[in-house]
This record gives C-alpha cells, structure tokens and sequence, in this order.
C-alpha cells in the first residue's frame, strides 16, 4: 500500500520524499505535482518565504516515459533560500564567526522547547528546521500522486477554508465536491485573493481580519474541511483498532504541523441531541442501491466507509512565530526574555487546508489499494468495476 517518508530541513538544500506502494503503470508528469506545490505556496497570509521559493519537483526514481514502474518515486524539491543559509546549515563544521547565532529562546506554541529536551539539542535550531511546516512541501508531492490514483476511479477529493479568527460560516456543509470547487473558484475572482473558501459572504471579512493581525504583528488560526465525492462502501475495516480508515485520516490530519483538533460528519455537534436526531437512515432503490438523506457520519460507521461522501473538518492553531513577541526563557540563561522573530506567515489556514486534502487523499488511495489489489493501475480499475457492481447488488 501507499507509504511515504519525507527528509530536509526548512533552510536546509532541500526537501526529500519516497513515495513507496504507487502502482504500476500510473500516468504522472512533473506538471501534476508542480501544480499543487505551486497551490500550497498561494494564500491570503503567507509570509515573505513564498516569494522566495518557486517550489519545483525533481523526480529522481519510480516513474519512467511517463508512467511509474511500481519502484518506490522518489522526489527532491529544492530550497532556493539555502544560499543565504549555507554556512548556518552546513553539514560540515564551519568557524563559530560563520556558523551563526545559536537559536536559545523557544516560541510558545511550537516544537523548540519540548524537541530540545527530547535530543538534547541546546540550540533549538537543530528542532525548529526540522519541525517547521516547510516539511509539508513533501507531503503535498504524495498526496498529488494519490489525487492521480483516485481520478482513475472518479474520486474528487477538496481541501478548503471553512473559517478565520473565528469569521466564517460552513455553507456547504452538505453541498457536493464540485459545486463547493465551483463556489470556491467564484470567490477567489470575487476578491482577487487566494483565500481558498467558497464562503463568498464571509470571504472579504476573513482577508480584513489577516490584515488586522499583520498590522498588530500577531497570527490567526481556523478550520479548514476536506470533501469528497461519494467513497465506495467498504473501505477500511471495523475488526481492528489501527484498520479504521477514520482514524488513519485523523491520524494524517492531526501529524499536520499546528493541526488540533479533528472531527467527521456533525462531530462535536452529535453530544447535543438524541441518536434520532442525528443517525443517517437508510434508504435503497433498484437504481442506486443503498443511499442516505444526510451525511452527519461524514461517510464513516465503524471506521468504514458507508457510500456518502467523506467529510472531515480540522482546527488550526495560529502560527507561532508572532512578530510582536511573547513571554519566554532563554534556555543558556535561564532569565525571561520576548521570543526572537525571524519571518513566518500571518495566516496559513488556506495552505492548511491544501495540506489536509493532501495527506488525506494519501489515506483513501491506500485504503482503494488494500481492497482491490494495489500493484498495478489497470488490474485496480478492473476489480473496481467489479466491486462497484458488488455494492449495487448487496
């Protein structure tokens, strides 16, 4: 099945992924992956690193004229930015007068501190690089070459900014993938902003409050949600804790850097009723088979997938990089000091949620693999049509 590791630092020579499990025979080109590296770097709140990096995969194995051989795909995205640090990233020693200033003074809110004490590294450099979310660079590349796996069996899969600073409202809740996509597109010609959200009404209010948070030299946080069209029935498996395909996709939505929190279908809203208010019935006709009225399970019974659409929604903390400081220790001295500030984004909500449609696109591609065979495209289709006519007459 469909696995991956990602290797780099953020101002390190790069960013590396293998990609293992892809099957055989699948059509990808550098411009399929291009595009969605090219999307992660867009949105409203991005800091000045996007200007720098022109994010670009370097394809160094697994797919040959075109198509993958079934060989782990191995990819090297290059940072553009290192030339300014490759002294202070240097994999050999250099002079303490080139090496640069130690980074002692962890930022609340992010890995530093708690990494440090981990690998007893006294400069929180060797923490933060690792830790920062420039690593998701890596993992927009898998979840492009899973997005290509589900096209073959006619699955959209959507990322998109639900709210910002509390500003926004789920209008589509229950809409489909393409209508929301559509909705989507409108509102970023609306504003001329790449915001990532089909709230047209509330769109203009979220860009107002990045720009309010810039100006008070602070960071903002939301939710972003993850749609699909209707998943076939069957995926994942009940009989085992770590087989659940909802607790895979949690588990890839909350390992996103500033990730917490995860909820399916109605979530949290589900503790408010009675089980008859909010259990999907059933309903079957000769023509579609089994089918529900409402989607509060977000397309999971079980940690299987039911015939609904997935949907999945995810809260993002604010950066923590803040540029007007917060209240830390330098760990050398032990006294209290503000927080140092390099660069970071304002808001990176619309790119969260590119990076959530990613890592869980990776999740449903693996599951297709587990139930129809996974080394080799055509023989996928096959089962599938098979499987699909399976379901209609269960």
């Amino acid at each position: 099945m469909i696995r991956y590791l990602t290797a780099g630092e953020s101002h390190g020579k790069g960013l590396t992924v293998i990609i293992d499990g892809v099957p055989a025979n699948l059509s990808i080109k550098n411009s399929d992956i291009d595009y969605y590296l090219g999307e992660r770097q867009k949105g409203y709140g991005r800091g000045g690193r996007q200007k720098i990096e022109k994010d670009r995969a370097e394809i160094l194995s697994g797919i040959r004229a075109g198509k993958t051989t079934g060989s782990p795909i191995s990819v090297f995205i290059k940072n553009k930015d290192f030339e300014t640090w490759k002294n202070i990233m240097s994999v050999e020693p250099v002079p303490a007068s080139r090496a640069g200033k130690e980074f002692t003074v962890p930022r609340p809110g992010h890995a530093d501190l708690a990494g440090g004490m981990k690998f007893n590294q006294k400069d929180l450099r060797n923490v933060l690089e690792r830790a920062s979310a420039r690593e998701t660079a890596a993992r927009v590349v898998a979840g492009a070459i899973a997005k290509k796996i589900l096209s073959e069996f006619g699955i959209e899969i959507l990322g998109y900014v639900v709210s910002i600073g509390g500003i926004g409202d789920d209008e589509c809740m229950s809409k489909p993938v393409k209508s929301v996509m559509k909705a989507m597109r409108l509102t970023q010609l609306k504003y001329r902003s790449d915001i990532r959200c089909p709230d047209s009404k509330n769109a203009d209010l979220m860009i107002k409050k990045i720009n309010e948070a810039a100006k008070e030299g602070d960071t903002l946080g939301g939710v972003v949600k993850v749609i699909s069209s209707p998943l076939p029935a069957g995926l994942g498996d009940y009989t085992q804790w770590d087989k659940k395909l909802d607790a895979k996709i949690a588990a890839a939505l909350m390992s996103i850097q500033a990730v917490k929190g995860v909820e399916f279908g109605a979530g949290f809203v589900y503790t408010e009723g009675h089980g008859s208010d909010f259990h999907d019935e059933i309903f079957y006709s000769r023509s579609k088979g089994y089918s529900r009225k409402t989607n509060n399970a977000g397309g999971f019974e079980g940690g299987v997938t039911n015939g609904e659409p997935l949907s999945v929604r995810a809260a993002v903390k604010p950066i923590s990089t803040v540029k007007k400081g917060m209240q830390s220790v330098n760990i050398k001295t032990k006294k209290k000091v503000k927080t140092v500030y390099e660069r970071s984004d304002i808001c990176a909500v619309p790119s969260a949620s590119l990076i959530a449609e990613a890592v869980t696109a990776v999740e449903l591609a693996g599951a297709l693999q587990e139930k129809l065979g996974g080394d080799e495209i055509a023989f996928m289709k096959s089962n599938y049509k098979n499987y699909r006519s399976y379901l209609k007459k269960f």
